[in-house]
C-alpha cells in the first residue's frame, strides 16, 4: 500500500528528496492574525465533499463554490498534495485532517512566499528553525512531509484534540485557532482520498470511518462507548463536538491541558504543573480557571458556581456545561465540565489527577450553562 500511495503521490506532486528532520518551532503567518472566519460548525460537509469531488473530476473551479475556500482552484490542489503525501507516508486519516486544518489556519492553503519573520509556504515553516531551505519549504511535498514527520513524533497525537495535536508541531501564538477548520479539513480529506487513482477501497472506507468518529458525531450519551480511560489521558476516538461554542471550546481545551496534574483541595489552579501544591486544581478552581482563560468569569466554589449561568436539563447537556454532584442540588460538593460524547473532565479528590470519566458514573444533581 505504501508503495502504491507513493506512486500516486508522484503522479500529482513531483516530490523532492527528504533532507533531515527535526521537531522544531514554527510561527503562524498573517492568516493567524486575521479575523476568524464565521463559525463553520453548521457546515454541510456532505455538500462540501460533493463540490470538492466535482473539482477533482475536472469541473471549472471558478464556477464551484466550496464553503470555507475563497480560491478553490488554488487551494484544492494544495490540499490534494497534503493528502497524497500523507498516504505515501502511511499517515492515518486523522493525521491528514490535522495537516489540512493546520495549513488552512497557517496559510489558507496557499503556498505563501512570505509570513511572520522568515515563515513560508503552506505550513508557514521557517528555514531558521530547520524545516528546510526556503526553496524546499515552498515545495508543497517537502513541507507536507516535514509536517507529518514532526506530527508522528508527538506522543499520543492520535488521542489529542485536533488543535492540541497541531499546536504540538506548530507552537503557534494562536493555539486554539486550528480547531475551527476541523469540519472543512474532514470534508477535504474524505473527497480527496476517495479521488486518488487505485486507492484501495477498503482503506478508503476505513479512513472515512475515522473521519466520522473524529468529526464530532455524538456516540452513546453516557460515555459507555469508550473503554476504560486511563487516568490523565484522552480516550481514543474523542474529539470536541463540532457544534461547541468558541468560549466553551476554549475552556475545554485549557482544562484538557491540565490532565494528569494532581488534585489539591483549596488549590487555585493557577499553576497546575508548578512546584507549589496550592497552584494545583481542585474541582471548582479547575472550572473557574478554564473559563477564565475563555474570558468567562466564574466564582470560586461549587456552592456558588451552581448558581452561575442558566439551568439546563440533564437531557439537554452540551459540551462546556457544568455538571454538579454529591450531597444536594442546592449545595453540591463536586463539579466537572461536560466534554460531549458522554464524557466529563474533573479534578476528583486528593490523591487523584485531573481526569476524564464517563457521565454514566456521575450522579448528576444539577447542570448549568455559563456561555
Amino acid at each position: 500500500m505504501k508503495a502504491l500511495a507513493a506512486g500516486v503521490a508522484a503522479v500529482f506532486l513531483s516530490p523532492l528528496l527528504l533532507a533531515g528532520t527535526a521537531l522544531v518551532v514554527a510561527t503562524s503567518s498573517e492568516a493567524a492574525h486575521s479575523s476568524a472566519l464565521d463559525c463553520l460548525s453548521d457546515m454541510d460537509t456532505a455538500h462540501v465533499t460533493e463540490q470538492v469531488a466535482r473539482i477533482l473530476d475536472g469541473a471549472d473551479a471558478s464556477a464551484v463554490r466550496v464553503a470555507g475556500l475563497d480560491l478553490p482552484a488554488e487551494q484544492i490542489p494544495h490540499a490534494q498534495t497534503i493528502v497524497a503525501t500523507g498516504i505515501s507516508l502511511d499517515v492515518p486519516g486523522r493525521g491528514r485532517i490535522i495537516a489540512l486544518a493546520t495549513a488552512l489556519q497557517e496559510s489558507r492553503l496557499r503556498n505563501l512566499a512570505y509570513g511572520d519573520r522568515d515563515s513560508l509556504g503552506l505550513f508557514q515553516q521557517r528555514p531558521s528553525q530547520n524545516w528546510g531551505t526556503a526553496e524546499q519549504i515552498r515545495d508543497p511535498v517537502h513541507a507536507s512531509q516535514q509536517f507529518y514527520k514532526a506530527l508522528l513524533k508527538v506522543n499520543g497525537w492520535q488521542q489529542m484534540p485536533l488543535a492540541q495535536a497541531a499546536q504540538s508541531v506548530q507552537r503557534s501564538a494562536y493555539p486554539d485557532a486550528y480547531a475551527q477548520w476541523e469540519l472543512l479539513a474532514t470534508a477535504l480529506q474524505k473527497a480527496i482520498a476517495a479521488s486518488l487513482p487505485d486507492y484501495n477501497s477498503n482503506q478508503t472506507n476505513k479512513g472515512n470511518e475515522e473521519l466520522t468518529a473524529q468529526a464530532g458525531c455524538e456516540g452513546a450519551e453516557d460515555g459507555s462507548s469508550f473503554t476504560t480511560i486511563p487516568e490523565g489521558t484522552v480516550p481514543d476516538g474523542y474529539a470536541i463536538p463540532a457544534d461547541t461554542g468558541p468560549r466553551a471550546r476554549k475552556a475545554i481545551v485549557w482544562a484538557m491541558h491540565q490532565l494528569g496534574t494532581m488534585y489539591q483541595w483549596g488549590g487555585s489552579c493557577t499553576a497546575p504543573r508548578g512546584p507549589d501544591p496550592m497552584g494545583r486544581c481542585d474541582c471548582s478552581s479547575l472550572i473557574q480557571q478554564a473559563y477564565a482563560h475563555a474570558g468567562v468569569p466564574l466564582t470560586r466554589t461549587t456552592y456558588t458556581q451552581v448558581r452561575e449561568g442558566t439551568a439546563v436539563s440533564p437531557k439537554a447537556i452540551k459540551a462546556g456545561d457544568l455538571l454538579f454532584s454529591r450531597r444536594s442540588a442546592d449545595r453540591p460538593e463536586h463539579v466537572g465540565m461536560y466534554l460531549g460524547k458522554g464524557l466529563v473532565i474533573e479534578a476528583p479528590r486528593t490523591g487523584k489527577p485531573v481526569r476524564i470519566t464517563a457521565v454514566k458514573d456521575w450522579d448528576v444533581l444539577a447542570v448549568r450553562r455559563v456561555t
